[in-house]
């Protein structure tokens, strides 16, 4: 999201000359990091219902004995993954989203 920010700066003062506020600035990169983090759950999630349908086997050296186990998605499963990567989204995406509000907007459409 830093990334983000720094290659739209003239952009995000272009946005500002035509009036939008700081807030709806913050509120734009808030909603476009939630929206990264909601699709990379949604991917995370389609991987690992992937994992349903095969059995996994794995051999201890030192025994040789074999466990095999099979995953199960559940809906708290899903449910807390989902949570997970909505937060990450967030976090990952508020200080950025107020750098992007707090730009001096003269200063950046200078650098045009």
């Amino acid at each position: 999201m830093y990334a983000a920010v720094a290659n739209r700066t003239s952009e995000i003062s272009t946005l500002r000359a035509l009036g939008f506020g700081r807030v709806n600035i913050l509120m734009a990169f808030l909603l476009e990091s939630f929206i990264l983090g909601f699709l990379g759950g949604c991917t995370g999630l389609s991987f690992a219902s992937v994992l349903q349908f095969i059995s996994v086997s794995t051999t201890n050296s030192q025994t040789f004995s074999e466990l095999a186990f099979r995953f199960r998605l559940s809906h708290g499963i899903f449910l807390k993954a989902m949570a997970f990567a909505l937060l990450m989204g967030f976090l990952g995406g508020i200080l950025p989203a107020f750098r992007a509000s707090r730009m001096n907007t003269v200063e950046s459409l200078r650098d045009l």
